[in-house]
């Protein structure tokens, strides 16, 4: 394939992620519970009852305000929560397929299309149940598009830019969530700040027609002269001459009578199975460690959307720092992304030993968002890591098995402080663990840096792809 600079089709679909992340962390501001005062001691027996008895502080109104769950209706917020995220599983898992055997862009603009619907369907919503239903149906679109948009991003631009680019999207994410705390500081009622939070949306919707299919999708489907044409429309548009431009065909290319490639082939070939079975229990620690320190980090006083911003902030350094080592040839994807996750579990581990008045410089809550920092940035080479050890027939199937099991990280990293019933110290030590073992784990690996893309399974088999090259060499096999 060609390598290309990053072009603004590339650049676009980064963009969204600020709305991925305005949808990602609706439920903290919509769902806050303000202060609040009940005229009796007994809780009352009916909810016509208690919106007679109740006051809220009148700083801003959320879904808690406006349906009263407070006392024994409180568990509908966490619900709501719960169900966005059981929506990102299923979505993670069922977008990729798709859009390896139907393309890239119409799944991406499919699920960004849904996505704004349910969104204002959320904004809209005349009572909980749907609410909660739309939230359900937002977590399918918004981590199923997320997951193709990232994929997109990536094969628009050579390899040699896709640290760049998957750096450049987490650190989209992360500023999102500074954003939307922005919008909630300005927008108290939370319906305008659903509706607002959800707009950006339309935007990127209308945009992302004129976006072109990925052609590293097209080659790997053995539509060779649709590739050249989109080669052809990003070197015009990154200010180059007419190429004369003539692509081999693709080795791996399906026959019509073959079937697309699917998930079960993640499975069925050996050097496949174990880099899914790998990748997948490292996706699922970086989630784990990563809400498992947020929760130790230990609760933020002060302003509620300061808080906020500050959640997403602390990730920030993190990119740069990715972006400093997994170019280095001494270092590489592995080794980084080893030495993070190392780091992070030494942090949990650390945690316990540090009392919680050893100062400013010594606190446990500064070693858990050091920590946290740490488990970002493995998260960040994790998607780049991830897409360049799949063939591009399978890189979203891949993407979205691993991201599935993700989900499975931050859904149970909550029950885990629960277990200091058997000892002050066991949490840290099983996040700790968890961090340590998926970094040794990351060593059994092949390292990808200057190693050309596989665009089909067999691929795989070849020596070139299996061993490491001079940097040199792959780059004029990458530039063939």
């Amino acid at each position: 394939m060609v390598s290309s600079t990053c072009t603004g089709a590339g650049q676009f679909c980064i963009v969204p992620f600020v709305y991925v992340a305005c949808q990602s962390m609706l439920i903290v501001l919509v769902g806050a519970a303000p202060e609040y005062h009940i005229d009796q001691e007994e809780s009352p027996f009916s909810r016509a009852e208690l919106a007679k008895r109740i006051r809220f502080a009148n700083n801003f109104t959320s879904i808690v305000t406006e349906w009263y769950l407070v006392e024994g209706e409180a568990y509908k917020v966490g619900l709501a929560s719960s169900l966005f995220f059981a929506g990102l599983l299923i979505g993670n898992i069922t977008f990729g397929p798709l859009s390896d055997k139907l393309g890239r862009k119409p799944v991406y603009i499919s699920g960004l299309f849904f996505d704004v619907i349910f969104g204002y369907v959320t904004a809209l919503a005349p009572n909980y149940d749907v609410f909660a239903v739309s939230r359900f149906f937002v977590g399918i679109v918004n981590g199923g598009m997320a997951l193709v948009s990232f994929v997109l991003t990536q094969e628009y631009v050579g390899k040699s830019f896709w640290s760049f680019t998957g750096s450049l999207t987490n650190l989209t994410f992360a500023v999102g969530i500074a954003v939307y705390a922005l919008l909630g500081y300005c927008v108290r009622e939370w319906r305008y700040l659903a509706l607002l939070s959800n707009t950006p949306g339309v935007i990127f919707f209308l945009l992302s027609f004129m976006l072109p299919e990925s052609p590293r999708w097209l080659y790997s489907q053995g539509k060779t002269a649709e590739a050249e044409h989109v080669l052809q429309y990003i070197a015009l548009s990154n200010g180059k001459e007419q190429l004369n431009l003539k692509l081999k065909p693709c080795a791996g290319t399906l026959r019509k009578d073959e079937p697309a490639p699917g998930i079960l082939n993640l499975v069925k070939h050996p050097v496949l199975r174990w880099r899914t079975v790998i990748l997948m229990y490292i996706w699922y620690v970086c989630s784990f460690v990563y809400y498992g320190l947020t929760l130790n980090a230990g609760e933020l006083r002060g302003n509620l959307y300061l808080n906020v911003a500050l959640y997403g902030l602390v990730e920030i350094p993190a990119f740069p720092l990715c972006m400093v080592f997994i170019e280095k040839s001494w270092c590489g994807r592995r080794r980084t992304m080893a030495s993070f996750l190392v780091f992070a579990g030494f942090a949990c581990m650390f945690t316990l030993f540090l009392p919680t008045n050893a100062g400013l410089f010594f606190s446990p809550t500064l070693l858990a968002l050091c920590g946290k920092m740490m488990v970002s940035a493995a998260f960040n080479i994790v998607y780049i890591y991830t897409s360049e050890l799949y063939p591009t027939v399978l890189r979203n199937a891949g993407l979205g098995v691993c991201s599935m099991s993700c989900r499975f990280g931050g859904i149970l990293a909550p029950f885990v402080p629960s277990m200091k019933s058997l000892g002050p110290f066991v949490p840290f030590v099983v996040f700790g663990i968890s961090g340590l073992s998926a970094g040794f784990l990351t060593l059994l690996l092949p390292e990808t840096l200057n190693k050309p893309i596989a665009e089909s399974i067999e691929d795989l088999h070849i020596p070139k792809y299996q061993v490491l090259k001079n940097k040199k060499v792959n780059q004029s096999e990458e530039n063939a």
